[in-house]
């Protein structure tokens, strides 16, 4: 990454890590990125989509476990690997500085794989049900977009890392969206 670009990615994250500081973020941002916390949701998507959509609830929970398998697979043990950047919490020259609000983990920083897992479960659902649930676009990407940014607010993403894992998390869930609504017809009629 160029030496400019490196710098505003540090300083953004000092402004969020640090200068953002305040105890409702401290309390709500370790919540949000806690996967357990949305097992809830994920349930609630399961019986959801077999309830209402029968058949066609099976295919679009498959193609949303493959989304969610393409985002974090790739993201955790393709991508991370090839760029092997530390974490934030994790890097010597921020020790001083950081606001480490949970565990660092040894794992690699970028790209995120909790802002590529959400997107693409965030906007494969958004393309699947947008006709006749409108409201799941802005409120699933406004979801994801939250555990993100608690990414960085606690301490284990650069802003760079949420960014890069939100656009492959994004066209994770675009193809499988698509695939959905390509083969769908077929499928079902």
């Amino acid at each position: 990454m160029p030496d400019f670009l490196l710098n505003i990615d540090q300083q953004l994250f000092h402004f969020i890590n640090h200068d953002m500081s305040n105890w409702f973020f401290d309390w709500l941002m370790p919540v949000l990125r806690n996967r357990l916390v949305w097992i809830p949701l994920y349930v609630f998507i399961f019986v959801f989509c077999l309830w209402r959509y029968k058949k066609q609830g099976v295919i679009i929970l498959a193609l949303l476990l493959l989304t969610f398998g393409l985002a974090d697979f790739g993201s955790a043990s393709i991508i991370k690997p090839y760029f092997n950047r530390l974490r934030p919490c994790n890097t010597p020259e921020l020790d001083t500085t950081i606001i480490e609000r949970v565990d660092c983990g040894t794992g690699y920083s970028f790209p995120s794989s909790h802002a590529s897992d959400h997107f693409a479960i965030a906007v494969f659902l958004s393309i699947v049900f947008y006709k006749r649930h409108k409201w799941v676009l802005p409120v699933s990407l406004f979801w994801a977009a939250s555990i993100s940014f608690a990414q960085v607010y606690v301490g284990v993403h650069y802003p760079v890392d949420v960014t890069a894992g939100a656009i492959y998390g994004i066209l994770a869930g675009l193809l499988f969206g698509w695939i959905f609504w390509k083969w769908q017809r077929h499928l079902f009629n």
